[in-house]
């Protein structure tokens, strides 16, 4: 089983429990790091949204089965108030607590299901060289996303691309798509360049120093549509098996001159932070 496999099996056992990143990566035997970039690969949800998602379905069907104390479904769900319930209950569902037990029904495209995993990888991964980088100074247009939205992503290559050339202080024409600043549920993401300093940026640009790391570089001449079953690969087959660790640091998408936003082509590279 991979690690995302095998925290999949550990959060449908003991979602009604308090579970959390930190007891999902250990039963995975990967760090919060890895679990929450290999998780995000495999089934594009974070690991605890995927949790409270399965918690709330659970408290929706009990709801729905006529339960007749609202609090106590919300604190079998994990909640410590009515209110804190229904806030995420609407949030989920559009509707109330009461609404859907006075319904007797849930709306079902929005109940979260047991995640059955695909195990299909990229069978023609190539083996990664690595590179003991310098700082990198990246500036461009960042946003924050969960694995739920980052389908979005390319809106936001939209939106930078017709700063792409004209970044102050830019160094060559290669793109950096940047993901940094994680926490259990959300990271930052930076479509942007490399620039030899930030002195010149308006308050538009969002900037980040890379600090020197090595990295596991992963180059692949497929189409960008294929980048999320690449990014599975290595994070759930490659990495767990290769005998390196994920180092807790930004990881990031190089496209170099030769990639055409246009048709996706070109080829580009994953660069993976790993302990030296």
């Amino acid at each position: 089983m991979t690690p995302v496999q095998k925290a999949i099996w550990f959060i449908e056992s003991h979602y009604a429990g308090d579970i959390g990143l930190d007891e999902v990566a250990a039963i995975g035997g990967v760090s919060r790091f890895h679990m929450s970039r290999a998780f995000g690969a495999a089934t594009g949800h974070s690991v605890m949204g995927y949790v409270r998602a399965r918690r709330l379905t659970r408290a929706a069907g009990m709801l729905a089965d006529g339960a007749p104390d609202i609090l106590a479904v919300a604190l079998d769900a994990g909640y410590g108030s009515h209110e804190a319930f229904t806030r995420a209950f609407r949030d989920r569902f559009g509707l109330t607590p009461e609404e859907v037990r006075a319904n007797g029904t849930v709306p079902q495209p929005l109940i979260m299901e047991p995640i059955k995993m695909d195990e299909s990888f990229v069978d023609n991964l190539a083996q990664p060289r690595f590179v003991d980088r310098d700082a990198l100074l990246v500036a461009g247009f960042g946003e924050r996303y969960t694995s739920e939205t980052s389908h979005a992503i390319p809106s936001l290559w939209q939106r930078f691309g017709p700063h792409f050339g004209n970044v102050p202080g830019q160094k060559g024409m290669t793109g950096y798509g940047v993901c940094c600043n994680f926490d259990d549920d959300s990271f930052e993401y930076i479509a942007g360049v490399e620039v030899s300093d930030f002195s010149e940026l308006t308050p538009e640009f969002s900037r980040l120093r890379i600090p020197p790391q090595r990295y596991a570089v992963f180059a692949t001449t497929d189409h960008i549509s294929m980048i999320r079953r690449i990014t599975n690969t290595v994070w759930s087959k490659w990495l767990p098996t290769s005998g390196h660790q994920a180092a807790d640091g930004p990881n990031f998408e190089l496209y170099p001159e030769s990639f055409d936003p246009v048709t996706g082509n070109g080829g580009y590279e994953l660069w993976i932070p790993i302990k030296s």
